[in-house]
């Protein structure tokens, strides 16, 4: 079913979809982005159109919703422990085809890495509903194309957002319910970019030589890269974590356990026993990333890992472009 609406329709909407949903969207943040006098766009709680952003991309991905940056995993005293409980309302994301892509990456690792599935990702992945947002032309750093990205049919609803109307592509039986009786029917199917700016030449899997572990072209990166996982923490399909044990002032035998995002360029990431760590220098963490997104994940999964949203070049503060560190390996492996 395909319909146009007004943003008061569309809000109306909204309003009853909240009253079984939480709903998720990128918002403005004023004065909070990484420059003076500018604003951070991530994700957040709307219950009006008016809450979104949908022109611009997002610094931060959707993946926080269901891979919390900080979550208890049980609270413990000294005889039990327990799972925590989840808010029973289920949940709406409004994202673009390549954070959809980038979640079913999540989902490889989570769900499908081996024979346990992930709990705590599972039990909030499973209440989640996607809202396509219609991507007509490409932003800034995005390379989805090269990356095979940039199309999904995997969604509840398509929207395509203009000044005064929403055009909606609705896939999903049981939303049916909120939109009788409202709006224009019409004839509507979501585009999606064909061209980006950006081209990325991904070196095929095969053809990797096991040389390009200590390749010069690492050495750059220990000086320009300062280890602040940026690039991590905006990425929609990193997945490492940690996990420690927090005890209340109490007492030292109440408390809970935690795990929280961890990844390739933060310290300590590798620590083991003992003091000792591998990939202390920036160089060969750069690689390790580089070569998790293009080389190991498809080796193993049959696809790319990075989904080329390109937010690891809006966000470094160092201005290094991911993009082009896949295009040098690729001439390298190529020549």
């Amino acid at each position: 079913m395909s319909l146009k609406l007004s943003h008061q329709d569309f809000d109306e909407i909204l309003g009853k979809l909240r009253q079984e949903y939480t709903i998720y969207a990128p918002r403005r943040f004023k004065d909070r982005g990484r420059f003076s006098d500018t604003d951070l766009i991530r994700y957040g709680e709307i219950s009006s159109i008016k809450d979104m952003v949908w022109n611009e991309k997002s610094n931060f991905s959707p993946k926080e919703i269901i891979f919390p940056i900080t979550q208890t995993i049980f609270h413990f005293t000294e005889d039990d422990y327990r799972e925590p409980t989840i808010d029973s309302k289920k949940t709406i994301i409004f994202l673009r085809a390549c954070d959809i892509n980038g979640i079913r990456r999540l989902d490889t690792i989570f769900l499908k890495n081996g024979n346990d599935k992930d709990f705590y990702y599972q039990r909030l992945r499973e209440k989640v509903k996607f809202v396509l947002v219609e991507c007509q032309s490409s932003f800034d750093n995005c390379f989805c194309v090269s990356m095979n990205s940039n199309t999904t049919d995997n969604y509840s609803i398509a929207v395509r957002f203009n000044s005064d109307s929403l055009l909606l592509d609705i896939q999903d039986k049981d939303l049916d319910k909120y939109f009788g009786g409202v709006g224009e029917k019409v004839n509507f199917t979501p585009e999606f970019v064909t061209e980006n700016k950006i081209k990325v030449n991904v070196p095929k899997v095969a053809e990797m030589p096991v040389e390009m572990y200590d390749h010069e072209i690492w050495d750059e990166y220990k000086s320009r890269c300062i280890a602040c996982g940026r690039c991590n923490t905006t990425c929609i399909t990193c997945s490492c974590f940690s996990t420690e044990d927090i005890f209340y002032d109490t007492t030292t035998n109440v408390g809970e356990r935690r795990r929280t995002w961890a990844a390739c360029h933060i310290d300590h990431f590798t620590d083991m026993a003992g003091g000792h760590g591998f990939r202390k220098d920036n160089g060969s963490r750069m690689r390790f990333k580089s070569f998790h997104k293009v080389y190991d994940y498809k080796k193993r999964f049959g696809e790319h890992m990075c989904v080329g949203c390109g937010r690891c070049d809006d966000n470094c503060p160092e201005y290094i472009s991911f993009s082009n560190c896949i295009n040098k390996i690729s001439k390298l492996v190529n020549s």
